[in-house]
């Protein structure tokens, strides 16, 4: 009988490791590769991507400092940038919505910070926020060598605490655009409570990253039948990995 349930329980394991095999791999290099390298290197994957891109992109050019990042993730490891693939998914929304202030919930490397301020409308600014000090310290660079430093302002702190504080202390009155590409248990608090911030206009663009790897499904339930936005998803894979992920698109209808 002993034997049976234990074998049951194995079998059990095996069939959600199949189901989950994506998540599975995500969460080798994410964390296992991760680790071991750190281990070897004496630096983190941040700190290693910032020397990589300091060696190979050209000072004042965005494409290049995006280039190399790239460069970096398919040929030595993974990162949680949005990447080459999905990017071009942002630009085209960047490009429709022209926004004159637009928010990015989520620095990382600063990799997605480059990749939409490059496509700013004169006088547009990006305000990006990032609670790891470190992370924002690296993307601070990154930012600074591909030239865009007087477009882009990275607020440190929590999501939770800076988005009351948009309207007094940083003068954001609306936002035309958010991107939100961090904890994904995130997406839908920190979207209430962009909501009941006042920041949301009619029109506003919520583009979310990684809806389906690792996923945000509370998010999606809620933006889907809320009535007053309309959305857009976007299949696409993950980044730098042969695997399905998909963004989506919400306008604020007001």
């Amino acid at each position: 009988m002993l034997g049976s349930l234990v074998l049951a329980g194995a079998l059990l394991l095996l069939l959600l490791a199949w189901r989950n095999r994506d998540l599975l791999v995500l969460l080798w290099h994410d964390r296992v590769a991760l680790c071991v390298a750190n281990f070897f290197s004496g630096m983190s994957k941040e700190e290693r991507i910032l020397n990589w891109v300091k060696q190979r992109a050209t000072a004042g050019d965005p494409e290049s400092v995006l280039g190399a990042i790239d460069q970096y993730c398919y040929q030595k490891e993974w990162a949680m940038n949005v990447g080459d693939t999905k990017g071009l998914i942002v630009d085209k929304v960047v490009e429709e919505v022209k926004p004159k202030v637009l928010l990015e919930l989520g620095t990382y490397c600063g990799y997605s910070a480059v990749r939409m301020g490059r496509l700013l409308p004169p006088g547009g600014h990006l305000f990006t926020i990032e609670f790891n000090e470190s992370f924002a310290a690296i993307a601070q660079q990154i930012i600074q060598l591909a030239g865009l430093q007087e477009k882009i302002s990275i607020l440190k702190g929590p999501t939770e605490e800076i988005i009351p504080q948009l309207k007094k202390k940083y003068e954001i009155n609306t936002v035309d655009m958010v991107f939100l590409d961090h904890w994904k248990d995130r997406y839908l608090p920190d979207t209430r409570l962009l909501e009941e911030s006042g920041l949301l206009r009619k029109g506003s663009v919520l583009l979310a990253d990684n809806v389906i790897l690792p996923g945000a499904p509370e998010f999606l339930q809620y933006i889907r039948n809320h009535k007053g936005f309309e959305c857009t998803h976007y299949p696409s894979m993950l980044e730098y990995l042969p695997m399905k992920d998909g963004l989506e698109k919400a306008v604020f209808l007001g």
